[in-house]
């Protein structure tokens, strides 16, 4: 499918986004282990969070889908799990594949996880090398780097850990399965990552103590179910927040975005940058924080983002290279390595799809430069079947001279299914 859009002069009025991508992952999973039901309201009800319901269902969770993006899970506690009768697909879901390994690592039973082709790109030595020091028996290809994986739950030991990299999807695994183990499981990381795995844990009662430095979990407490609301996304909130910014005259406001401070790093940026952004009516929810955005057209300057700012901006780093181009000076994006291997190579491809529009940028080795302002023109761009490249681009779009046609848009479905009706909201 392709994405056609044209220069458009400005964007008013008012939205909501779907409901948060990784607090949707993290609730069904936890709800399946909890004891007692679980309700799940505002659901994003994408394909990489239907990966993830249909992976636990597979494992004998008791779940239902209701129309108004509710879910309602009957859980049976830590060890209420059964073993797949076949294969648990996670399609293009990392976080699925991830999180799930650490789940499975301590369950009596055996498993398979596998995707699409790029989940078999993706690196797991991240999460299999911690786990098999926990205990873990898994297999996979180049002896576990690679998906599909193997795993036959075990006994798992306690475990000191510092990750060699910021994840959360790596630190919600060895939570997930420090949930398993007798004793104390300790996570440190070398710098602050999204903690929605943290905070759903606390609500749902978990032996949990957290500290600036490290996390540590107590295994064998049985979760209790709970009612989570999901906030919107805020990196879907961002294509909007970056188009208002940028497009002259915008003037616009995103209804009960999620604002945990782990991720609001698109945020403090774009303040960087200029941009005019009011938090209005905060208010936490599931131990969320929420908050409605309103956003105004400003000129911009560029900024310089290190190693530091990546965790909290990872997955909106492809937007910034958008809005770059139209910001006053150079923008330099350092730290980034992580975006070689999401979806695809998110700075080859951001720099290939934003030269064909014309914009001055550059790629570097862990991220990209961007000389601005300069004029885009429309072209015809690759998605890379990459949702938050399609996304991005489309933001683009909406700035460029022409038309536009974005290849292989159906991909957006993965994160933000209606992003092309909610946009016309606003066009």
């Amino acid at each position: 499918m392709e994405l056609v859009l044209e220069k458009n002069n400005k964007l008013r009025g008012n939205i909501f986004v779907p409901g948060d991508k990784s607090i949707s992952h993290r609730s069904l999973i936890l709800g399946s282990i909890a004891q007692g039901e679980t309700r799940i309201y505002n659901f994003l009800n994408s394909l990489d969070c239907l990966k993830t319901l249909e992976c636990v269902q597979a494992l004998g969770a008791e779940i239902e889908l209701g129309k108004d993006n509710s879910v309602k899970i009957k859980g049976e506690g830590l060890y209420g799990l059964q073993e797949p009768k076949d294969i648990l697909d996670v399609g293009n879901s990392g976080t699925t594949i991830r999180l799930l390994t650490g789940l499975l690592s301590g369950q009596n039973f055996y498993s398979v996880l596998n995707g699409d082709v790029s989940i078999r790109k993706r690196p797991m030595k991240r999460i299999v090398e911690p786990l098999r020091l926990m205990g873990a028996d898994i297999w996979g290809r180049k002896d576990g780097q690679f998906a599909p994986l193997s795993v036959r739950g075990n006994k798992l030991n306690p475990l000191h850990y510092t990750l060699p990299v910021a994840s959360a999807q790596v630190k919600t695994a060895l939570l997930l399965a420090g949930l398993y183990i007798t004793g104390g499981t300790i996570i440190k990381e070398p710098l602050p990552t999204r903690d929605h795995t943290e905070k759903m844990l606390e609500i749902m009662q978990a032996d949990l103590k957290i500290s600036p430095s490290e996390i540590k979990v107590m295994g064998g407490k049985e979760l209790r179910g709970t009612d989570i609301f999901i906030p919107g996304d805020i990196s879907s909130a961002a294509y909007f927040i970056a188009a208002a910014s940028i497009l002259k005259d915008s003037q616009i406001t995103i209804r009960q975005v999620g604002v945990n401070p782990t991720r609001t790093g698109i945020i403090e940026i774009l303040k960087k940058m200029g941009t005019k952004i009011e938090t209005l009516n905060y208010q936490i929810k599931s131990n969320e924080p929420q908050a409605d955005l309103k956003i105004e057209y400003s000129k911009l300057k560029g900024v310089e983002i290190k190693k530091e700012n990546v965790p909290f901006l990872i997955d909106e780093l492809p937007l910034i290279a958008v809005v770059a181009t139209q910001a006053q000076g150079k923008t330099v994006v350092s730290g980034a390595r992580e975006l070689r291997v999401k979806e695809t190579d998110r700075i080859k491809a951001m720099v290939s799809e934003l030269k064909k529009m014309g914009a001055d940028i550059k790629e570097k080795e862990d991220g990209f430069i961007v000389n601005g302002p300069t004029g885009l023109q429309g072209a015809v761009c690759e998605s890379y079947n990459d949702h938050r490249i399609a996304m991005s681009l489309a933001v683009a779009a909406l700035l460029a001279e022409g038309k536009t046609i974005i290849k292989n848009s159906e991909c957006i479905d993965i994160s933000f299914p209606g992003f092309g009706k909610t946009l016309q909201k606003l066009i």
